[in-house]
């Protein structure tokens, strides 16, 4: 493809229709665009990164990959290390360490790799990842505790093992030629500079962001091109040490007491999705398939050291003083899918030793991403097999997320928790949030859409969420979001009954279906009326002298039912149509409307 504006646009178009096929699939996204990427270049050759960018390839992959590295250190809060058990904090230290060294000793004696590159392979390979851990914990669901030890060692692991390959990296070069004393200095003056400008330029950062010193409207903005300044005058005064300055930028600000990082965090995960997305692509088109084949049986032996021998070391050494049991070790043994941080730092070092002509460079791209995808295809079609052998499954999610903390959905929630029912109720309003709190409401403050609740909110715990929050432009996407997440017949929304009525609020068909919550025509609106007449939200038990159709008699139009719990504790939400039909020994939840003698006036 000699054009490079159409070059640029099939990466684009080629991009996004991987991201959607790992979407429909529920695969993480690397891997199709991974495959695509091979597919199009060495295989067919119909795309070549080198052609396209010439010169400013490597430029382009630098800023790239020190972009997403400041993303990955804006998650990582040191009091996340702490605040998520010993096994946590020591995979995230002790077990990067074990895997350094046993993969870097594969490498060594297997692939015939200098030792330093086979420290910086072992070093890259120490990542996993929440991009590639989140969507096979969905498939997996093990049990909660397996389930956040995977999913925060996901997440903290990512900027660790990336700032270890970072030191490495810059002890390569370093080593250029010196001789050891040469060597540590030119190390330390690297570590130095990239440390002070990112230490210094997190602090400014966090000061001006604390004291409103940019305009909301220019923050995100102003962010991004303040980090690509910070790289380039951390690698302007000491050569490459721009990547260590940024991530040590990026923990500063995540730490940092009354600094406000979120709004800059989804900008940022939004963006590196694009440059991801764009980037594995055309730097899969560079894989040199006759360098695979050269390696040969190494990189299989390689592989199998990294899952079988690395990986269960790391977890065993980690977990003493735990008091895991050995069916969870295992489970935690055999999840470790290596993702994004690794393919992206790979392909930045393997450009940068090549252009120097450090010997043995080009072997690791390749090796890095026939460790990604080995791992992201053998453990996410075993896994769940793997945890159901193991007996570490969770059983199927009962619990409930509710969207939106009005009055009503509060009084809800507080019932369904006297019912020993697990729910969480989520809202971006702090008010309405602070409210339900107060009452021991379990809450999530925030989008629950968004990639911060990925990280904080344990969806693996919900059975079915309930849309009932007054925004109207939120909704669907709610809707729409959770309806993939845990499939259909589990998402439900109050109708707001003027898709009817009015043109300009007309929903699509698919949405229509879901608007059908409780009962034909409850809407927030109604909701929020009867709580303000007095409406209460009980739970009454039936039994063979009280049942349901005599429970509904006594009421009458008063009431409006909207849970029930059978004997064994499974809940049944009332939708408009269904047919539940409790029976003796169930408790059913309503919203029950005082008696017209009892409205306050």
């Amino acid at each position: 493809m000699s054009d490079p504006l159409l070059s640029l646009v099939a990466v684009g178009l080629l991009s996004i229709s991987c991201q959607y096929l790992a979407y429909k699939i529920r695969l993480p996204a690397i891997l199709p665009l991974l495959i695509v990427g091979i597919v199009v270049g060495p295989v067919f050759g119909v795309l070549d990164a080198d052609a396209l960018f010439g010169d400013l390839l490597f430029p382009v992959v630098s800023l790239s990959v020190a972009i997403i590295l400041f993303e990955g250190a804006l998650t990582l809060k040191l009091g996340d290390i702490a605040g998520h058990g010993n096994m946590v904090r020591n995979l995230c230290s002790i077990g990067v360490l074990v895997t350094w060294v046993v993969a870097a000793i594969a490498a060594h004696y297997t692939l015939d790799l200098s030792w330093q590159l086979s420290f910086l392979f072992g070093a890259i390979v120490t990542v996993t990842g929440p991009t590639v851990i989140v969507p096979m914990l969905r498939t997996v669901r093990p049990n909660t505790n397996l389930g956040n030890i995977l999913r925060w060692e996901g997440i903290i692991i990512d900027p660790i093992g990336a700032l270890l390959a970072v030191l490495v990296f810059e002890f390569i070069l370093a080593s250029q030629g010196n001789a050891i004393s040469h060597t540590l200095i030119t190390f330390g003056k690297t570590i130095g500079i990239g440390s002070l400008l990112g230490l210094g330029s997190g602090y400014l950062l966090g000061i001006s962001i604390r004291r409103d010193w940019i305009p909301h409207y220019l923050l995100n903005t102003a962010v991004l091109t303040i980090i690509l300044g910070v790289f380039a005058a951390s690698n302007y005064v000491a050569h490459e040490s721009g990547l260590l300055a940024v991530t040590i930028t990026g923990m500063v600000l995540a730490n940092m007491k009354d600094v406000d990082v979120e709004d800059i965090l989804e900008f940022k995960e939004t963006l590196s999705v694009l440059l991801i997305s764009g980037l594995f692509i055309l730097l899969a088109t560079r894989l040199n398939l006759a360098s695979i084949e050269a390696v040969g049986w190494g990189a299989l032996v390689v592989i199998v050291a990294i899952m079988f021998i690395a990986r269960p070391l790391s977890v065993l050494v980690s977990s003493i003083g735990t008091g895991l049991k050995l069916n969870e070790l295992a489970l935690l043994s055999w999840i470790a899918p290596r993702g994004i941080i690794a393919a992206a730092v790979s392909a930045l070092f393997s450009l940068k030793l090549e252009e120097i002509g450090y010997e043995g460079a080009e072997i690791i791209v390749p090796m890095v991403f026939l460790v990604i995808i080995a791992t992201v295809v053998v453990q996410s079609l075993t896994s769940r097999a793997v945890a159901t052998l193991l007996k570490v499954r969770a059983p199927a999610p009962t619990g409930y997320l509710i969207f939106g903390s009005s009055k009503f959905n509060r009084m809800l929630a507080k019932e369904m928790i006297n019912q020993e029912m697990t729910v969480t109720v989520a809202d971006t309003n702090w008010d309405a949030i602070r409210e339900a709190r107060m009452m021991d409401i379990p809450v999530y403050f925030g989008n629950p859409m968004s990639d911060h609740a990925a990280r904080h909110l344990n969806i693996a715990t919900f059975g079915t969420v309930l849309v009932m929050s007054p925004y109207k432009q939120l909704n669907p996407p709610i809707a729409y979001h959770f309806e993939y997440t845990l499939g259909k017949e589990k998402v439900w929304a109050l109708t707001n009954n003027e898709q009817s009525t009015r043109p300009s609020h007309q929903v699509s068909k698919q949405y229509a279906k879901k608007l059908t919550l409780f009962d034909e025509g409850v809407t927030y609106g109604y909701l929020a009326s009867s709580v303000s007449k007095g409406a209460t939200v009980k739970t009454t038990r039936l039994s063979e002298e009280f049942t349901f159709e005599q429970y509904n008699d006594e009421y009458g139009i008063r009431v409006l039912p909207l849970i029930a719990i059978d004997p064994e504790g499974k809940t049944f939400t009332f939708i408009d149509g269904n047919s539940i039909s409790p029976k003796a020994g169930w408790r059913v939840i309503s919203m029950i409307l005082p008696e017209a003698d009892d409205v306050p006036v």
